[in-house]
């Protein structure tokens, strides 16, 4: 995992698995939520100090994503800072080099939902420009995370019982080929869930060899 950016969830922000992380040469991006107590809450007055201040005196770096599909819009406002000095016990996180958070606004049917999320990191803040490596690693992970959902509704993977040697791996891949598969055709409305698709395709074999002949 040299020079890669690892991204975990906030059960994993924990201090020995950044030592491993860094260990490995690799770079990290670390949820946080409230099993960090006081760190997630100050992390988060930070955010809110800089942002109600207009960013005046506040050293972070930013980046604004919108994109637009299916009567859905979505923002997202990520916020990255090297300035973390103030943190007390920054020392006990190996390599920790900066702070982030990032808000997504959900705009559907003319209702708004908002997520904010908050993070650590090994990944320093560039001197000019948007936090692209950081809004970069945080997109991944959240659309590692959207693909075992999508595993675990529609393929129920988490169920699965199949532990023999490479079963469990050989299985997971093979889900995740038909995945994308169903996510790609085009014979029925766009609206239809993978989950119906999945139905369709087990009960309908014209339909399956109509799905599989768009390969």
């Amino acid at each position: 995992i040299k020079d890669s950016i690892i991204t975990i969830d906030a059960m994993g922000t924990q201090k020995k698995i950044v030592e491993k992380i860094i260990g490995k040469e690799a770079d990290y991006v670390l949820s946080l939520k409230g099993n960090q107590g006081n760190f997630n809450e100050e992390v988060k007055s930070y955010f809110e100090d800089a942002i109600e201040s207009n960013f005046r005196d506040y050293p972070v770096s930013r980046k604004t994503t919108l994109e637009k599909g299916h009567g859905r819009i979505e923002k997202r406002e990520y916020y990255q800072t090297n300035d973390i000095e103030w943190y007390v016990e920054k020392d006990k996180w190996k390599n920790l080099s900066s702070i982030g958070m990032v808000r997504r606004t959900v705009t559907t049917k003319g209702k708004e939902s908002v997520e904010v999320s908050y993070f650590i990191s090994s990944l320093k803040t560039p001197e000019e420009g948007p936090c692209e490596v950081f809004a970069k690693a945080v997109r991944s992970h959240w659309g590692v995370e959207s693909c075992h959902w999508i595993l675990d509704v529609v393929f129920r993977e988490d169920h699965s019982r199949v532990r023999m040697n490479n079963g469990a791996a050989n299985q997971s891949m093979l889900k995740k080929i038909a995945m994308n598969i169903l996510k790609q055709e085009t014979i029925t409305k766009k609206k239809t869930s993978l989950k119906l698709k999945r139905y369709k395709a087990s009960i309908d074999e014209s339909f399956l060899t109509k799905v599989v002949s768009e390969l």
